[in-house]
């Protein structure tokens, strides 16, 4: 049986990232309220079950714990989900205090994700990050006093003007904090963004693919020595603690995509809802879809994807007996030529249980997941 997530998202921000291109917007405090009676209305009229809830953004820790609170009851009510599920809740460093993730704890909620993104002030300024160094150390301090025992904490790397000194102290930083899981992410410069426009100008340099590889390379070992087990590409963990609802989409399974602008893939059709909170709200006191546009997943598709999708996860790869029970017969039937051309140049591991990225196929991903567009 399918794993099956759920996304929420909240598009709202205290202020615009120079790097984003999420659907996000500031200055928006009046809809609020309006936008999460529309989201628990729109929860409550699907159906289906569910395994895993996420709520992300933007800054979903800007709504109040009673207002994530009543979305979670909603999710609860409509998907049955487990009393066990994980509970993710995307949060802002400068957002939140020990009363606030009491409440939220209080409400259900039993997995964080602090955007911590650098440990080095220049580099969070140029993020456009609000916080510094010590509010992130405040607010891991007040998850665990609010009796939080799983904390992701996301960085970024591949900075312009960064160095592997400043990554290393970043990483020691953040060590020192002791997550439960880490996400480490190469800056990817989007067209539309404030730091798109300042490199076109020559504003600031762009980064550097080979100190960035050089860059992943070290946080692999230190994360290693640390005790972390790399189950993703980009993404580690500590025993246990993999994040359940990301998983989901690794195996290319069903997720529901509620909020503005959100994503979802289910019953075969893929789906995405109006970008603007304030017309979705509208839609949705309308009694009118807030679905924007539609798409059929055909088999070849689902096939591809969940090849590629799957071979993020290193060490899972792409489970042989899980592809064949979902579409009816072995890899090979579907791939063969792509998976002999893929471990004949070193990028695929072609296993008994499983098709993996080889270590050398990590450094170069695309190239294997290419094989399968």
């Amino acid at each position: 049986m399918d794993t099956v997530g759920v996304y929420v998202h909240i598009p709202f921000c205290r202020a615009r990232c120079s790097y984003c291109d999420f659907n996000t917007y500031v200055g928006l405090e009046d809809l609020f309220e309006p936008y999460v009676c529309a989201l628990e209305h729109e929860i409550r009229n699907e159906r289906g079950q569910a395994h895993t809830l996420f709520f992300g953004g933007g800054t979903p820790s800007l709504l109040s714990p009673q207002q994530l609170g009543r979305l979670i009851t909603a999710c609860r009510d409509t998907f049955k989900l487990p009393d066990e599920a994980e509970i993710t809740v995307e949060c802002n460093p400068g957002t939140v205090d020990v009363d606030y993730l009491r409440a939220l704890r209080a409400e259900g909620v039993n997995r964080l994700s602090f955007g911590a993104q650098s440990a080095d002030p220049a580099e969070l300024r140029l993020l456009g990050r609000e916080h510094d160094w010590r509010t992130v150390v405040a607010a891991v301090n007040a998850a665990r006093r609010a009796g939080f025992d799983n904390i992701n904490l996301d960085l970024i790397f591949a900075l312009p003007n960064q160095t592997l000194g400043s990554w290393q102290r970043t990483l020691s930083a953040a060590l020192a904090l002791e997550p439960d899981h880490v996400s480490l992410y190469a800056l990817i410069i989007e067209v539309g963004t404030p730091m798109h426009d300042w490199t076109r100008r020559g504003e600031v340099p762009l980064p550097d693919p080979d100190l960035a590889a050089e860059m992943y390379d070290y946080a692999e070992s230190v994360l290693g020595a640390a005790g972390f087990v790399h189950y993703e590409i980009s993404n580690w963990h500590r025993a246990g603690r993999a994040c359940q609802h990301n998983l989901v989409y690794w195996r290319n399974q069903p997720f529901f995509g509620f909020g503005a602008g959100a994503h979802g893939a289910t019953g075969g059709q893929r789906y995405w809802r109006v970008k603007r909170p304030a017309e979705y709200i509208a839609r949705v006191e309308r009694g009118e879809s807030t679905i924007k546009g539609c798409e059929q997943i055909d088999a070849r598709t689902s096939r591809s994807e969940t090849m590629m999708l799957g071979l993020r996860l290193l060490d899972e790869g792409v489970s042989r007996a899980r592809f064949a029970a979902r579409y009816g017969a072995p890899m090979e039937a579907f791939f063969a030529r792509e998976l002999a051309e893929g471990a004949q140049k070193g990028l695929l591991e072609l296993k008994p249980d499983c098709v993996r990225l080889t270590r050398a196929g990590r450094f170069v991903s695309n190239q294997a997941m290419q094989l399968f567009v």
